[in-house]
C-alpha cells in the first residue's frame, strides 16, 4: 500500500514538474554586458555595450549604454509599459517613439523604436525592432534586431551576459 502511494505521488510529480518548469518567468532584470567574444562589432554605428533592465509590474525601465567607437559612452534612459503603448521622448535632440510588448507565449519582449534625426535633407528615421529573450538559467540575454535606416536593413543578434543581479 505504501509502495503504491509512493509510486502515485512520484508519477504525479513527474506529470506536474514540466508544467511548473514551463511556467517559469523569464527574468530580464539586472545589468547585462555585451559578450564581445560572441558578437564581433564592426561598422560606424553606435553599439549597445551594456543595458540595465528593471521591470516593476507593467513598467519596463531601461538604461542603455552605447559606445560610439571613439571611446565615448552615451546613456539613454527609457521608461515604457509592456502593453505596447507608444511613448515619445527626446534623445540627444532627436524625437524618439518607442513601445514594448510582453509576449507571454514566447517569454519575450518586443521593443520597437523610431528615432528621427533632422538633417539638411529633412527628417531621417532610424527604425529598430528588437526581440529580447533569456536562456532558461536567466544568465544570457539575446537581443535579436532588425534595423532600418533609409532604405537599408541590417539584422543580427547581440548576446549579453548578466553582470549584476536583479535591480
Amino acid at each position: 500500500m505504501k509502495k503504491a502511494a509512493l509510486q502515485i505521488i512520484l508519477s504525479l510529480s513527474l506529470l506536474v514538474l514540466p508544467f511548473y518548469l514551463s511556467g517559469q518567468k523569464a527574468d530580464f532584470r539586472g545589468t547585462w554586458k555585451l559578450d564581445l567574444s560572441k558578437v564581433p562589432v564592426t561598422g560606424s554605428f553606435p553599439v549597445l555595450k551594456k543595458i540595465s533592465v528593471n521591470i516593476k509590474g507593467d513598467s519596463l525601465l531601461t538604461e542603455r549604454f552605447y559606445d560610439t567607437g571613439d571611446g565615448q559612452i552615451y546613456p539613454i534612459k527609457e521608461n515604457l509599459t509592456l502593453d505596447g503603448k507608444e511613448i515619445a521622448n527626446i534623445v540627444y535632440d532627436m524625437q524618439r517613439k518607442a513601445k514594448a510588448t510582453w509576449k507571454e507565449k514566447d517569454l519575450t519582449i518586443i521593443h520597437e523604436a523610431t528615432t528621427t534625426a533632422q538633417t539638411y535633407e529633412g527628417p531621417i528615421d532610424f527604425k529598430s525592432t528588437e526581440t529580447w529573450s533569456v536562456n532558461s538559467e536567466n544568465n544570457i540575454l539575446t537581443i535579436s534586431f532588425l534595423n532600418t535606416f533609409r532604405s537599408e536593413e541590417s539584422k543580427g543578434a547581440f548576446i549579453f551576459n548578466r553582470s549584476e543581479g536583479v535591480n
